[in-house]
């Protein structure tokens, strides 16, 4: 990237306050190809002169996969240090590209004294593509097929449904829809702390069965918006020996690349 990305406390040092805080994640920050994911966030906030910054080296997990495993201690330990951070430097406003930041940060952080405007990246695009910061040209995606795979802590979980589809619509794609979509919508098999372990015995693992709802729509893409869901669908798409014909790609990845970013 030909630009630096500033932390809180850069713009503190300045006496400066950012518009918003991308609270970058786990995989974000560590996994090789959600960095990926990180950057076109990045490069789109960079291109509309969104002013934000990072926690850097103060940011650590957020604590949903402790949680969700079944250790509060270890949850509310994680939580309590990014809480005491963010609220040091009044962050107001949270962005993040995955939806277990979002759901944990936005639902239970503010019962450990965490209380944050938090949306997800689609959530926050989708807003600035109304207030006409943001302009999309999907041109590239012509005569290309997309299909979208619901993150369950974005849609179930949090009742978000619109904005992936608003943004994805501004592709010139073909948004195609998988028979279980939104409220019925099946989870990737990721969350729960469950990308963490090995699968229990069954007779199939659950994001087979969900890749093979994906390919059965036949898309160009499958399209994302969780880190998580990300590797899952990924996964299942090498299972298929479908990679060559099949790109697994996040939401703002997409947008990137039909901005030229």
């Amino acid at each position: 990237m030909d630009f630096t990305i500033k932390t809180m406390a850069e713009y503190a040092a300045e006496g400066k306050a950012p518009e918003v805080l991308f609270f970058v994640g786990c995989a974000g920050s560590f996994d090789d190809r959600a960095k990926k994911i990180t950057k076109a966030f990045c490069k789109i906030l960079h291109k509309v002169g969104v002013e934000f910054a990072v926690l850097g080296q103060e940011e650590s997990c957020n604590g949903d996969p402790a949680k969700r495993a079944g250790n509060e201690f270890i949850f509310q330990m994680m939580a309590l240090t990014n809480i005491e951070i963010m609220n040091a430097y009044e962050v107001k406003r949270i962005v993040t590209s995955c939806p277990h930041c979002f759901n944990i940060i936005k639902n239970e952080y503010p019962g450990l004294g965490g209380k944050y405007e938090v949306m997800h990246h689609t959530q926050f695009l989708k807003k600035l593509m109304e207030e006409g910061r943001l302009k999309i040209e999907g041109g590239s995606f012509k005569g290309k097929k997309i299909t979208f795979h619901d993150p369950c802590y974005l849609g179930r979980g949090n009742d978000e449904y619109e904005a992936p589809r608003m943004l994805l619509e501004k592709l010139d794609a073909e948004l195609v829809e998988m028979k279980r979509c939104k409220s019925n919508g099946l989870c990737c098999g990721a969350g729960g702390a469950q990308m963490f372990k090995e699968p229990e015995k069954g007779n199939k693992d659950i994001n087979i069965e969900r890749t093979e709802e994906a390919l059965a729509e036949t898309p160009n893409i499958i399209a994302t918006g969780c880190p998580f869901c990300n590797t899952m669908m990924t996964d299942g798409v090498k299972h298929f020996n479908k990679n060559n014909e099949v790109a697994v790609k996040d939401i703002v990845e997409l947008l990137a690349e039909a901005e030229d970013l």
